[in-house]
């Protein structure tokens, strides 16, 4: 299904589209679709979405962090159907790109598919910012967790305009995965696992959680805080279960915060600035399509050579003022890390609603896949239970 208009996206994310190259490889059967920002010479963080999430979900992350010397790599999750695929797949993935050492990033399902990695390839992951994830899925496999999970009910009171916009843009992004895709996210939750032991250290790991609502359960974002018990804490006030997208600034400084903690030198020296497009000039408006085989929906504005090169960075009007408020702002967040009063407000008493359309439709799928017989009778009896968009 294509987007449903362009004119609807965000601002900033069509300037995005028209400034940040999306790429493709193909990779043995698996079709990768993935943003690199940034001077290659840094080590890359790479973002890991959730079930909902697609390599465009990190925009924010991805202009900010490159604008400061940062390489960020935003990735779709592949098609894959269980986790030992994931793991080969990943590390294929990384051959081919041509990147050896990572700091990995990832939300909810995309947090628990990066600790996976990081226990089996211990070598090549270097630090790891975990946000809303958990440490195993013995809870989503088990009998009937998704419909308090997945389906809280509408709540009441005021929804925070900036949770509601991060909520819209994520339920743009399912409406463009296809089927196959979702039931393959599916199955990498249900499909019974945990984290073993890591070979990271605790200093090297940021536990990065909202306090207000959020879909992933407080017992399972509680057994990850205690098996990261020394970890970094960098608790949000609000945010839902998109922060990225909703608290942007926010979770940028902690990113930054954390990627300086473990040594990753940022290289602004390489920063080129892109000049800004003329008004009249926008991005082209090709519809994003997901669906065939193992493959990916076309990107409304994806590049074939005359894109602007990946050192470069979409443009931000900075004065040098804003830069020594920032610098000034950044040190004294990194003191408080160190005093171990990053801690923000408790958990706040407001509630937010995930888009009906995404919790029908998730709802749905996730009890259809529990089903006495459903689970185990092979992946593909997943497709019967999610429409044809």
């Amino acid at each position: 299904m294509g987007i449903k208009g362009v004119s609807s996206a965000p601002g900033d994310f069509i300037y995005f589209k028209s400034q940040v190259p999306l790429h493709r490889i193909p990779i043995g059967t698996k079709q990768w679709r993935y943003y690199d920002f940034g001077p290659k010479v840094v080590p890359p963080l790479i973002c890991l979405p959730g079930i909902a999430g697609t390599a465009d979900v990190y925009y924010k992350q991805i202009m900010f962090l490159s604008m400061k010397g940062y390489r960020i790599i935003s990735v779709d999750i592949p098609r894959v159907w269980n986790h030992q695929e994931w793991i080969q797949a990943f590390e294929k993935f990384l051959d081919a790109i041509d990147v050896h050492h990572i700091h990995l990033y990832g939300t909810s399902l995309g947090g628990f598919l990066a600790q996976l990695f990081a226990q089996h390839r211990p070598r090549r992951v270097k630090s790891l910012i975990l946000s809303n994830s958990f440490i195993e899925t013995k809870s989503f496999s088990a009998a009937m967790p998704w419909a308090p999970m997945y389906a809280p009910g509408i709540r009441d009171g005021p929804h925070e305009p900036f949770i509601a916009d991060s909520v819209d843009f994520v339920v743009s992004q399912v409406e463009m995965l296809s089927r196959e895709d979702l039931a393959s996210r599916l199955t990498l939750t249900v499909d019974d696992a945990s984290i073993g032991p890591l070979l990271l250290p605790d200093s090297s790991i940021t536990i990065m959680d909202t306090n207000d609502y959020c879909a992933v359960p407080l017992q399972l974002k509680d057994q990850l805080n205690e098996r990261y018990s020394e970890a970094r804490r960098a608790y949000l006030k609000t945010g839902g279960d998109f922060p990225f997208l909703s608290r942007p600034d926010e979770v940028n400084l902690h990113l930054q915060l954390h990627l300086r903690r473990v040594g990753v030198e940022a290289r602004p020296d390489l920063v080129q600035v892109v000049p800004k497009a003329d008004s009249d000039s926008g991005p082209s408006e090709k519809k994003d399509e997901r669906g065939g085989d193992d493959d990916t929906h076309e990107d409304d504005n994806e590049r074939n050579g005359s894109s602007p090169s990946e050192n470069q960075t979409p443009p931000a009007p900075e004065s040098s003022e804003s830069h020594s408020i920032e610098d000034r702002l950044l040190d004294n967040a990194e003191a408080c890390y160190l005093a171990n009063e990053m801690l923000l407000s408790t958990h706040g008493e407001n509630k937010v609603l995930v888009a009906v359309l995404l919790l029908h439709y998730i709802q749905m799928i996730y009890v259809g896949c529990l089903m006495p017989g459903i689970k185990d009778a092979g992946s593909s009896h997943l497709l019967s239970f999610i429409p044809n968009w």
